[in-house]
């Protein structure tokens, strides 16, 4: 089982009144709503990093489109 830590955050009175109550609303605690955020927030990041690593692999492979050239270079680029 992993680790846990506290957290100790800061927030104006309106906000904390607000967040009770939609916690209350889902039947948790606002600790809970918190810690849920943030690994959402953390799992969507980590998500995005794979998709980046592997969408930048991609294109360091190349793709074949599977068409042939029958001209060279030199001649689709004459003068």
């Amino acid at each position: 089982m992993k680790e846990k830590q506290n957290l100790t955050i800061t927030l104006d009175g309106r906000t904390i009144r607000k967040a009770k109550l939609l916690a209350a609303r889902r039947s948790m605690s606002i600790g809970k709503l918190v810690a849920c955020q943030i690994e959402a927030i953390v799992g969507e990041d980590e998500a995005y990093e794979r998709a980046r690593r592997h969408a930048l692999a991609m294109l360091r492979q190349g793709f074949h489109l599977g068409g042939k050239i029958k001209t060279s270079r030199d001649e689709l680029h004459e003068r």
